[in-house]
């Protein structure tokens, strides 16, 4: 009897079927198990293969062959296509594909361009998505060999020399397309800051630290289009520069951008409203006047000069401030810094009004005799040129 009840119940599985099924085995696989997604040579993560039907890399129709209504389409699917990302670092690899993505990207260039309506959430999302994709990057560390080639910058050694972007047929092209983007009439700022948002500017800014000016001058110009188009993110961009200046500053001093940033801060500064903003008056204290600092600020310092000159050309109580911050960073042993220095305090003294002179005028009196004792004729020369 008992038997007889014993035989009714269900049996336990045994731990080495189980194993099995949450292994895969016997036809059954595990939602849960994830295998890690394929890279390339060049250590970036290729899209799903939905974007390569069939595992090729077609080209699609042109908008001229195509109707009006199904241009939008053909829109998403161009940018989608140009997600695919081919390693730059053997140059007989992959050369059709290449050339395949070139001439969309090539398409979808002249395309915004010629636009006649708003961008569609998708669209927007899309764009962003190619961006974020073929742009966004890390650099490999260049510590080793930064203070050189910066050196052989400033001494005007050959441009061909510099380290080149071995990507940038792509690049340049996603950099034009996102410009134009940027710059458009066509392009809703309400909408595509859902987008272009903090992390995607946080991320543009990283991308300053290019070794290859093209890209810092394409980066330049886009971060201005967005300063101006999207005014909610005007704070967050400033702040965001600033940290940039002080990490330079105060702990790594190497970037390879600063110039371009202050560059576009020039032109911020130029637009502030009078009078002064008190966060704008401690911008100039602490952002920029520590940048007389590093060794290397010759590389930037026509940049600089000009951000504080148009300080105190707003507001001429700043001279004051501008004065003895340059002369609480002033070269001893550097002759060409220091010629740098009289330069931007000849063009301070200029714009400044007397009665701020008259406040910095006892110290700087003192800068100036020791300047005249220098055996370094040019910053005896530049003195004279002061008094």
């Amino acid at each position: 009897m008992i038997k007889q009840i014993f035989g009714k119940l269900p049996k336990k599985t045994s731990s080495k079927s189980s194993s099995s099924h949450q292994n895969g085995e016997g036809g059954n696989t595990n939602p849960y198990h994830t295998t890690p997604p394929p890279t390339t040579s060049n250590g970036t993560i290729p899209p799903p293969s939905s974007n390569r039907p069939n595992g090729l890399y077609e080209p699609l129709p042109s908008f001229r062959d195509v109707p009006t209504s199904e241009k939008p389409t053909l829109f998403i699917k161009k940018l989608t296509l140009c997600t695919v990302l081919f390693d730059f670092t053997d140059p007989s690899k992959n050369l059709r594909e290449k050339e395949i993505k070139r001439q969309t990207l090539l398409d979808l260039v002249d395309y915004i361009a010629t636009v006649s309506t708003k961008f569609t959430d998708a669209a927007m999302q899309e764009i962003a998505k190619l961006a974020v994709t073929n742009l966004f990057r890390a650099f490999p560390s260049t510590s080793n060999n930064h203070d050189s080639k910066l050196l052989e910058t400033l001494d005007g050694g050959d441009d061909e020399e510099l380290a080149l972007e071995p990507a940038w047929p792509h690049l340049q092209l996603v950099y034009e397309l996102l410009l134009r983007f940027v710059a458009s009439s066509m392009t809703d700022a309400k909408l595509a800051k859902r987008y272009v948002d903090h992390s995607f500017v946080l991320k543009l800014l990283e991308l300053f630290d290019s070794v290859d000016q093209r890209e810092r001058e394409y980066l330049k110009t886009i971060l201005h289009r967005i300063y101006g188009k999207f005014m909610v993110h005007r704070p967050f961009i400033r702040k965001a520069i600033n940290n940039i200046f002080y990490r330079f500053v105060f702990e790594t001093e190497r970037h390879n951008g600063v110039a371009e940033l202050l560059e576009i801060l020039g032109s911020i500064i130029n637009g502030f409203a009078l009078p002064l903003k008190e966060e704008h008056k401690l911008f100039l204290v602490r952002a920029l006047m520590p940048l007389h600092r590093p060794k290397c600020a010759a590389a930037y310092h026509q940049q600089l000069c000009y951000c504080v000159v148009q300080f105190v050309e707003k507001d001429p109580k700043l001279a004051d401030t501008v004065v003895r911050g340059l002369l609480r960073y002033w070269p001893v042993t550097n002759s060409s810094k220091e010629v740098m220095f009289l330069g931007e305090l000849e063009e301070v003294l200029e714009v400044a009004q007397g009665g701020e002179f008259q406040r910095c005028m006892v110290p700087l009196f003192r800068r100036i005799a020791k300047c005249l004792n220098s055996s370094h004729f040019q910053v005896c020369g530049s003195e004279f040129v002061i008094v």
